[in-house]
């Protein structure tokens, strides 16, 4: 199976498995599935989120997935609990495309690691 075959497979099963336990079984968009990282990484769980609040939740998971590449770095956690990253390198430009297989590719990753999905 080639590496694109089985990014597709890996990222088909997760949006599933994702959609079944956070959307009653409708698909979850990439977006949604960048935000519910981010809420598994800031660690606290609440009902609702401001607006700002949701765009950093989407914030620290773009950070964190990316981390590994090489882009972020983990600096520290503020007094509230929200970690805090610095960028180690610029993202290189990419089309619209390819930043959605990197997010795909990082997100496949980042769930391999936690164990759902093989």
């Amino acid at each position: 199976m080639s590496r694109d075959e089985q990014l597709k497979q890996r990222w088909d099963t997760l949006v599933t498995i994702l959609s079944e336990r956070f959307a009653d079984g409708e698909m979850l968009d990439l977006d949604a599935i960048i935000y519910l990282i981010g809420v598994q990484e800031l660690g606290k769980i609440k009902n609702k989120f401001k607006k700002d609040e949701k765009i950093n939740l989407m914030h620290i998971a773009i950070c964190r997935l990316l981390e590994p590449y090489g882009y972020y770095e983990f600096s520290f956690f503020d007094e509230d609990g929200w970690p805090h990253y610095t960028v180690k390198e610029q993202l290189p430009p990419l089309k619209a495309g390819e930043q959605s297989v990197l997010m795909k590719e990082a997100i496949v990753n980042y769930f391999l690691e936690k164990g759902l999905i093989e």
